[in-house]
């Protein structure tokens, strides 16, 4: 597909479509006591990525705020949907939390056959940062630019290894919106979860990764790694030297987000404390300068605008899936 006609394609993207709700019913809960009890965030990668680092500052700010344990647990695997299987299925009390990213969006297509629907079974609470990705390459790697490392691609087609996070994640979906754009064929290679795509980058395993910069930026200031371009719209104000990869490629932009949701039903009275509250961190100073330092950009909004959000994701990330006709299952 003409780049040109898949940037047509991407700007007619609207709402997601629709999909049966799953039944679930709310436990009454006196919001102004809220909560009495430790909480738990769901996360559905490994410790140490970049979903993961976002939770646990998250968290920290909930529990000094609200002078209750908001702890992590880590649930690895699909993609991101065993932890929201678990969440959708969770009682309805705003005991239990997802960290929600863009790899829920994108899943809606990648998944034929998912036992939720995201948009219905999970109640937005709140979004946190947009994350920027660095196209991320070995020092060896002879390219040195990113129209040089498009001119290596067209050269040695299907034999470049592109390392993601897993399938249907933000770097993943990074990496498929360059190759449709850029005209280039790759391998896609997925990890569970950022870590293990990064250790095997920085070994020289694999020759590319779109890196999230929340866990990859200190080793491209270190020189352990080359950032070719950053994938916003613009420059990064943490690595301002690095170009934009629409600098080269007009009208590329791949970021990711973050967010936190609970299960439907879950009482309004709740999302809406839980929102005043991380809206509060986020306008935080100490907050937004450790968010800056990660080359992630504050993101906030009202449950109903995150809604927004995700529904323009969904729809966004989908055509992405059907151009590059990805499956997952």
């Amino acid at each position: 597909m003409q780049r040109r006609q898949f940037i047509a394609l991407l700007a007619g993207a609207t709402v997601a479509r629709p999909l049966t709700a799953r039944a679930q019913q709310a436990v009454p809960t006196n919001a102004q006591g809220y909560p009495t009890r430790p909480a738990r965030i769901v996360v559905g990668f490994a410790a140490g990525g970049a979903p993961d680092i976002a939770a646990r500052l998250l968290a920290q700010w909930l529990s000094e705020r609200l002078g209750q344990q908001f702890i992590i647990e880590n649930r690895p695997g699909a993609g991101g949907n065993i932890a929201t299987e678990a969440v959708v299925d969770a009682t309805a009390d705003g005991y239990t939390l997802l960290l929600i990213n863009l790899s829920n969006a994108v899943n809606a297509t990648l998944y034929q056959k998912l036992k939720y629907n995201f948009i219905r079974d999970i109640a937005p609470v709140a979004s946190i940062s947009h994350e920027n990705y660095g196209m991320e390459v070995h020092p060896s790697f002879p390219a040195k630019t990113v129209p040089e490392f498009i001119a290596y691609a067209k050269t040695n087609p299907g034999k470049l290894n592109m390392a993601s996070a897993g399938n249907g994640t933000g770097p993943h979906m990074a990496g498929e919106l360059f190759k449709i754009m850029a005209g280039v064929d790759m391998v896609h290679v997925p990890y569970r979860g950022s870590p293990p795509a990064l250790t095997d980058l920085l070994a020289g395993q694999v020759q590319l990764l779109f890196g999230p910069l929340s866990s990859s930026i200190e080793y491209v200031k270190a020189g352990k790694l080359r950032a070719l371009a950053v994938t916003t719209a613009t420059r990064s104000e943490a690595l301002p030297d690095i170009p934009a990869v629409a600098e080269f490629v007009p009208g590329y932009v791949a970021t990711g987000w973050f967010g936190i949701g609970a299960p439907r039903n879950t009482p309004v009275e709740i999302i809406d404390r839980l929102n005043q509250e991380i809206n509060a961190g986020l306008a935080d100073t100490k907050m937004k300068a450790r968010l800056a330092e990660l080359g992630a950009i504050v993101f906030v909004s009202s449950p109903s605008d995150f809604a927004q959000h995700i529904a323009a994701e969904t729809e966004k990330w989908g055509k992405v899936v059907r151009t590059a006709n990805l499956r997952a299952d």
